[in-house]
């Protein structure tokens, strides 16, 4: 198993669609929303502390529908408006810590990277490593994942600071399981947001000692 080192000044944060319609109340929701808002702002506290930057992705649309695209033929809810710039239902959840000094990053469909300025805000600071929690596990958060591995960027992905839903006839729990493994094979050290705490609190400390 890989085993990456964290660099606060070249380490990110990306908390992945933590919106209202994907944390709590809605159709599109995953049922531990709530449960693991709480551990992710715990982690950008201490990714804040440690000097790492946080960024908030967010998955947002055209009111006007003009860039739905294909989206719009799977998805009910969103052909209808729930991810509409601007909306309510779009928006960052209120319960989601957000610091002046973290960036708000708008994007059109499941990764952070397709169709953002995210690789030029990453390589412009020199980062190459990446921190991915969010919503849904399975959906953005890991096509986030693999498209930050093929680009050569260190990538840790927490097993219980992502979150999804039952899709058709498999479980949430099963749909977390085969992402964790499946990314931990191959594209990103999976990790637990407690170990994930340590494991930066570790990189701060050994920083201010050569300080």
């Amino acid at each position: 198993m890989v085993d990456f080192a964290v660099v606060p000044e070249r380490t990110a944060l990306i908390n992945v669609d933590m919106q209202n319609c994907f944390v709590h109340g809605s159709p599109i929701a995953a049922p531990d929303g709530l449960v693991i808002l709480e551990r992710i702002n715990r982690l950008a506290a201490a990714c804040r502390k440690a000097g790492i930057l946080v960024i908030h992705a967010s998955i947002v649309v055209r009111p006007d529908g003009s860039n739905l695209g294909v989206l719009a033929e799977f998805s009910p809810p969103v052909r209808e408006g729930i991810l509409n710039k601007g909306s309510e239902s779009a928006a960052l959840h209120n319960g989601l810590d957000v610091d002046r000094r973290d960036i708000l990053l708008e994007k059109p469909r499941f990764g952070a990277f397709h169709g953002t300025d995210l690789e030029l805000i990453l390589r412009k600071r020199g980062i190459d490593t990446l921190i991915i929690s969010g919503v849904a596990t399975n959906v953005c958060c890991e096509t986030t994942a693999r498209e930050a591995a093929v680009r050569d960027f260190h990538v840790f992905f927490l097993s219980d600071g992502t979150a999804t839903a039952t899709m058709g006839d498999v479980s949430a729990v099963e749909l977390q399981k085969a992402t964790c493994a499946t990314l931990g094979f191959l594209f990103a050290q999976v990790l637990t947001v407690d170990e994930m705490i340590a494991k930066v609190q570790g990189a701060a400390r050994s920083a201010a000692a050569r300080d």
